[in-house]
């Protein structure tokens, strides 16, 4: 029993990884590795697909064949807004294109004007207008401008379900692959918007995230799952293990915040306000919002390091002051002094006056004060709906803050504070996104799998 495990394949638009979990969701094994790009038909950067087919084979076969590990299931999590092509005898017909290869003009506008407009067809879709982040727009762009391709196409897949066709033969289809700003998913009607007719019979219908199929590339049969996006593979031990609603916010470069409880349809203001929604692995809707916090913070304590000539990474040693907690409190009696109006184009504030503040320590706790604030504005986009309150209360009382900024005590300090009502965590937990994968693969080959999850809680005191 001890050599049971689950391989998974976490494949990151950079770093591809693979983790061997045991049965008490111990990492017995974690590798990483970086491929170089190579360019797509178009001479565009794209993903090495070839070489990752050839190592998802080669190292299926080594732990396959490793005497330590029983493997007892397969699975993916990918990244989003990347489609496969498969012809009629189920081969890949295409590189697997950038979503950050630009979309020429004229392929998505006449959809648009067909279904109410822009600001509709994406409140509907639950996907800002991003170009070929919003994936299915990538096979709209492949039927207009490389038709000779289309029309061998017979199936068309999400990232995750090919990399597990590879294995299986099977074609398949989930939901949190389809609802992650693919503008393929009508919302309101919880099916394949209308406009995804004109691609033909080529997407699959989509099932559930915890489906497997056996294997049929090795020499005994294996489990493999169909694959999950990440951003919804990340939730998954949080479903596992909180009996109570919850918010996650998840920091780093991006703050993107989920209310997995919120099902509520999308506004068209909220989707102004940088929102959009994904698909959990209960099919149901997840109202997300999003801000720039990482790359906001670091540009501009990169402006105030020079502006104080103190080291680039000097804020790293700012300790949470609580004298200068009340002084920023007293000074902005509730208005932002960074970014008082929003954040400039160019993302630094050069407006503020710097004189206000004595040191850099002070300044960084107004930066961080401010920040703070506009993290929550993006939270409270997605608290709202009658389906989050309960007796005119909210209910969702759980707010968890996980990545880089829940390591800032400045900020996970102030954050409680804005929300006076709820019980604000931070919350470690290694490889979240392969853990969901490989708690969802568990759960698959032996239902009675009943894991002890730690979240890594701790609660923040405002």
């Amino acid at each position: 029993m001890d050599r049971e495990v689950v391989l998974i394949f976490d494949i990151g638009k950079t770093n591809k990884k693979i983790l061997l979990f045991d049965r008490t969701l111990g990492i017995k094994e974690e590798k990483e590795t970086v491929f170089e790009e190579t360019v797509d038909d178009d001479g565009f950067a794209c993903d090495d697909i070839e070489r990752l087919e050839q190592w998802i084979l080669e190292t299926c076969g080594q732990y396959m064949d490793d005497p330590r590990y029983r493997v007892r299931g397969i699975n993916f999590t990918t990244y989003g807004a990347t489609l496969v092509y498969l012809d009629a005898a189920g081969n890949r017909l295409t590189p697997v294109y950038n979503y950050l290869k630009p979309m020429p003009e004229g392929v998505v506008e006449p959809i648009y004007r067909e279904y109410g407009g822009q600001h509709e067809f994406c409140r509907k879709t639950a996907s800002p207008a991003l170009g070929m982040l919003n994936s299915g727009f990538q096979a709209l762009w492949l039927k207009k401008t490389k038709p000779e391709f289309f029309e061998k196409v017979r199936t068309i897949l999400h990232f995750p379900q090919y990399l597990s066709y590879l294995l299986t033969g099977e074609i398949a289809s989930e939901h949190t692959s389809i609802g992650c700003h693919t503008a393929l998913w009508d919302f309101d009607e919880m099916t394949y918007h209308p406009w995804t007719e004109r691609l033909g019979n080529r997407l699959p219908e989509p099932g559930p995230v915890g489906r497997v199929n056996p294997s049929t590339v090795f020499d005994r049969t294996i489990p493999v799952g169909v694959g999950i996006h990440d951003s919804s593979s990340s939730l998954v031990p949080y479903f596992m293990s909180s009996d109570e609603e919850f918010v996650l916010a998840s920091t780093g470069t991006w703050c993107i915040s989920m209310n997995p409880f919120n099902h509520t349809p999308l506004t068209s203001d909220q989707l102004s306000q940088d929102c959009l929604a994904y698909l959990s692995i209960q099919q149901n809707p997840v109202k997300s919002s999003r801000l720039f916090l990482g790359h906001i913070h670091d540009e501009n304590v990169k402006h105030l390091s020079e502006a104080f000539d103190v080291a680039a990474d000097a804020y790293k040693n700012v300790s949470l002051d609580h004298d200068l907690i009340r002084k920023i409190r007293d000074r902005a009696a509730g208005k932002r002094i960074f970014f008082a109006e929003s954040v400039p184009e160019e993302t630094i504030d050069r407006s503020v006056d710097l004189s206000l503040f004595e040191n850099f320590e002070e300044t960084y706790h107004q930066l961080i004060a401010d920040l703070t604030d506009l993290a929550a504005r993006s939270i409270r986009l997605i608290l709202d709906g009658e389906d989050c309150t309960k007796n005119g209360e909210d209910r969702t009382r759980n707010l968890y803050v996980t990545g880089g900024f829940s390591k800032n005590p400045i900020f996970v300090k102030l954050l409680a504070g804005k929300f006076p009502h709820k019980k604000v965590y931070t919350s470690e937990i290694a490889n979240a996104t392969s853990l969901g994968a490989a708690l969802v693969i568990w759960k698959a080959v032996d239902p009675d799998f009943t894991p002890a999850i730690d979240l890594g809680l701790k609660q923040c005191e405002p």
